[in-house]
């Protein structure tokens, strides 16, 4: 009988210890906020609020022994500090990411939370809550003084640095899904740490190209950043071995990583060319009014205008000219821009680019921003185009002055149909009555 009672009192505590382990100490009617590598980097990080924050293991005596204490402490201070726990048995990762080595361990979150604060008072509710107050009223006193504004984006020791970061994407492991794989454009985006020596120099660099490759592809290739010391769920999903990793993402596509150079211009070098990979096909305007000449030669590295012939004398047909644009203005999109107008139409632009008249196909590139231009001198082909813009790309085309130093006036003019040229109808002659003897009559006298 003893025996059976010395067992059924082992079970009783086996299966006490295993509902702990499951179900960890804390309860969602509880005031203490469970917290987890999920809601962490929200509830905490990004947060305001002063937190204080136990780190514990269901199986640890002392831990199950602060437990009522801890439960008060956060009834008290309900509405003034936050008071969370983290099972750091269960989330292993997210306790060593804080230097967790036993337990219970108790952690202080003020204005910046990337240097908590261990604590290391009583383990009495009084003595907690003092605790709490003591560190709250200094962190209101560091605001009061402007010595701190409690920075709440997870990124602290870099944004003490330096330049504008407005157009880097700060990404977590809640936001990353639904900005990133859900979206049509495309991402490279950096996995740091704010301690990282390497990544701190990177930071200024990466904040540069991020304004730049907004600007030149309208935002279709964006730039951000995840602190993957906060966001380890992402950090463990792309394998996240060392910092900085930038990695590119596409949609539909599996992740590559970046392995270019780590200066602005490299940075902005790839971009463009992950832009001209996936910019939607190249629409060839037609010069109808100044504001298209404008708004695309200004917005644009590059401008080429062609001037073809006037429908009635095409031969071959105008859609094969233009065909032949979509082709170069697709394989050169991150460069430049097409536009076309009809011999004649923009007699005054033909002038200033030193075209007019005959020679029809004809080309220019334009340099609007130094009013410059280059004129094509070979076929107006696939070939012919390509040699000229590679020419012109090496430094080895010739190039002149725009006539008059500006755009000169551009007529408005009704957009082409997109069907072929008739020539007027005229009245039939009749030619009946006509007597070529009295025309011959005539040219004898």
């Amino acid at each position: 009988m003893g025996v059976r009672g010395t067992g059924g009192l082992w079970w009783g505590t086996v299966s006490c210890t295993l509902f702990l382990a499951v179900n960890g100490l804390y309860s969602a009617s509880d005031d203490v906020i469970e917290l987890t590598p999920t809601n962490f980097n929200k509830e905490v990080i990004q947060s305001e609020s002063l937190w204080l924050v136990e780190f514990y293991a269901p199986w640890c005596g002392h831990c199950q022994r602060l437990t009522p204490e801890w439960k008060k402490a956060a009834t008290a201070l309900k509405g003034v500090v936050k008071v969370g726990a983290v099972d750091a048995d269960k989330h292993q990762s997210l306790g060593g990411q804080y230097g967790v080595r036993g337990f219970p361990t108790i952690k202080i979150f003020g204005a910046n939370k990337n240097k908590a604060e261990d604590y290391q008072g009583g383990r009495t509710s009084e003595a907690i809550v003092d605790a709490a107050l003591s560190a709250l009223r200094s962190l209101v006193k560091d605001r009061l003084s402007g010595r701190s504004g409690g920075y709440s984006s997870g990124r602290q020791s870099r944004e003490s640095g330096g330049g504008d970061k407005k157009d880097v994407i700060e990404l977590t492991d809640d936001s990353f899904d639904k900005n990133v794989i859900n979206s049509d454009d495309v991402w490279m985006v950096e996995f740091y740490a704010p301690w990282c020596g390497h990544c701190k120099n990177l930071e200024p660099e990466w904040a540069a190209a991020a304004t730049e490759v907004k600007e030149q592809t309208k935002g279709k290739v964006k730039l951000a950043a995840v602190d993957a010391t906060v966001n380890q769920m992402l950090a463990n999903r792309y394998g996240i071995r060392g910092f900085p990793t930038i990695k590119i993402f596409q949609k539909g596509e599996d992740p590559v990583d970046y392995d270019g150079g780590r200066t602005r211009s490299d940075i902005i070098a790839r971009a463009l060319d992950l832009f001209s990979d996936n910019a939607p096909p190249p629409e060839l305007l037609e010069i109808i009014n100044e504001d298209v000449l404008k708004t695309t030669c200004d917005a644009h590295q590059l401008c080429i205008i062609s001037v073809l012939p006037h429908i009635l004398d095409t031969a071959s047909g105008r859609n094969s000219y233009l065909d032949v644009m979509l082709k170069m203005a697709e394989k050169y999109k991150k460069k430049m821009w097409g536009l076309w107008t009809e011999a004649g139409a923009q007699s005054d632009l033909e002038s200033s680019l030193g075209i007019g008249g005959f020679g029809y196909p004809a080309m220019a590139a334009i340099n609007a921003r130094k009013m410059k231009f280059a004129l094509l001198k070979g076929s107006f082909s696939e070939q012919g185009i390509n040699e000229f813009l590679r020419e012109l790309s090496v430094g080895r085309g010739s190039t002149a002055p725009v006539g008059g130093g500006a755009f000169p006036k551009i007529h408005a003019v009704e957009p082409w149909d997109g069907k072929d040229g008739e020539l007027p109808v005229e009245d039939d002659i009749d030619l009946s009555d006509v007597d070529l003897d009295d025309i011959w009559d005539k040219d004898e006298l």
